[in-house]
């Protein structure tokens, strides 16, 4: 989809602190870019450095979790922690009752949220469009 949108992917695989600081400086810079960080080990273990060098390089920034933004992220969008946690209780109560876990089915969150946080769009000199700020389900100032 990214070449119809005329959008060019460059994927980091980077998962220690010296390969995640080289790339996204590199990264950085070429102009016009942004982040988009994965729900991944390597991005929760390493969330403050990731937070740090976005703002630095002034890039703006898409992470997996509302704890993100909370600590000066830009925007993030995906599923909330009430739902992940509510998915995770109905699996246990299922193996407790029985059920063997590989026999349970894989499951999709349900619940999605888009929080965005004023005071980072302000600092990155991003105006942020009205139809995205009635569509976020926070908007952190």
């Amino acid at each position: 989809m990214a070449p119809s949108l005329r959008v060019e992917l460059n994927p980091i695989d980077a998962t220690n602190a010296n390969e995640i600081e080289s790339a996204v400086t590199e990264f950085a810079r070429q102009p016009n870019g942004g982040v988009i960080v994965p729900s991944s080990t390597a991005a929760t273990a390493h969330r403050e450095l990731i937070l740090s060098l976005a703002a630095k390089q002034r890039l703006p920034a898409v992470y997996p979790s509302r704890s993100y933004v909370e600590k000066g992220g830009l925007t993030s969008y995906g599923p909330t922690e009430v739902d992940r946690f509510r998915l995770a209780a109905g699996y246990v109560d299922r193996i407790l009752k029985g059920e063997k876990p590989a026999d349970l089915p894989v499951q999709a969150p349900t619940k999605y949220e888009l929080v965005i946080n004023l005071k980072t769009a302000k600092a990155l000199g991003l105006d942020i469009p009205a139809t995205i700020y009635a569509r976020a389900d926070e908007i952190i100032e």
